[in-house]
């Protein structure tokens, strides 16, 4: 006996050092957004960088009000040409990763809107049939079944949102769940998306902490947009809620946060909130071009 409790004293030690560990994990992940610049490199090649646990592919710009969907992924891929089916092995490719992949719908160019209920209900079931666990033809992706939509709206109606969250959600089972995410500018509430968030469904939510000087960081202040984040963490219902960054000066018209300043000032302060989730970049291309992901890797 007195000989296996010194064999014990280091297991015991090994179990407290992991304990140690994932208390030191801050838990948060990084969400890209790919699609939209053919320069970004493949699906597959950025989940294979072992840096993003959500990836948003962007955009379906069009969709809604009688429309006829289309899907808008720059210079990736030709949807009128069906070559967009490519992407399916790239999905597939991230979800053996565990990375989830969510279509985006919406973005700041298209025409995309919801005239009514029933209008909600029909973009549901196409996104269902097209993109989700349901049957088409026509499946602009290809056979893969991504694992939710991400609401990016920006344009457009303000109305209907939270019945199309309702239908997409009635889509989602134990075995195969539907995640819900969403987008949202950061003055509260968000114009576009306001009911919809207030439904509780979305499971991931990453505020867009720039473009709007209100509520975004500007050079040496950090209140507004931690304000901001106070305000949306407290104040609406989901899973996990995510600062929204441009990852490059260039990736937006303004809001960016050097890294340094996100590590050190500004990601200190957030991760208080039980809410944390980690945070969103736009875009892959501009995370490439700047390396931003990899500077805040080790403090999300």
């Amino acid at each position: 006996m007195a000989q296996s409790s010194h064999v014990m004293i280091p297991v015991f030690l090994l179990i407290l050092q992991a304990f140690a560990s994932i208390q030191v994990s801050h838990g948060g992940g990084i969400a890209i957004y790919w699609g939209q610049n053919g320069n970004e490199g493949t699906l597959a090649q950025t989940c294979a960088t072992g840096k993003y646990s959500f990836v948003n592919i962007a955009f379906l710009n069009k969709f809604g009000n009688g429309q006829t969907p289309q899907i808008d992924l720059a210079g990736h891929c030709v949807p009128a040409l069906k070559t967009c089916t490519v992407v399916s092995d790239g999905i597939r490719s991230c979800q053996s990763r565990g990375i989830k992949v969510m279509l985006s719908i919406g973005g700041g160019i298209g025409t995309y809107s919801l005239s009514s209920t029933v209008d909600a209900k029909n973009v549901a079931d196409y996104l269902w049939n097209n993109f989700l666990g349901g049957k088409s033809f026509s499946r602009p992706l290809g056979d893969a079944v991504l694992d939710g939509v991400d609401f990016d709206i920006e344009l457009g109606s303000t109305r209907y949102w939270d019945d199309l969250a309702r239908y997409l959600k009635g889509y989602s089972k134990l075995e195969r769940p539907v995640y819900l995410t969403a987008a949202p500018q950061c003055p509260f509430p968000d114009r576009f998306l306001g009911n919809a968030l207030e439904t509780g469904l979305f499971d991931y939510v990453w505020v867009q902490f720039y473009n709007n000087p209100q509520c975004q960081y500007s050079s040496g202040d950090i209140n507004r947009l931690v304000n901001s984040w106070n305000r949306w963490t407290t104040s609406i219902r989901a899973g996990r809620i995510f600062l929204g960054l441009p990852a490059a000066p260039q990736a937006a018209g303004s809001g960016y946060i050097p890294p340094k300043v996100l590590t050190s000032e500004i990601l200190p302060v957030i991760q208080k909130s039980p809410k944390y989730g980690g945070v969103m970049l736009w875009s892959k291309y501009f995370d490439d071009k700047n390396g931003y992901s990899l500077a805040i890797l080790q403090s999300v």
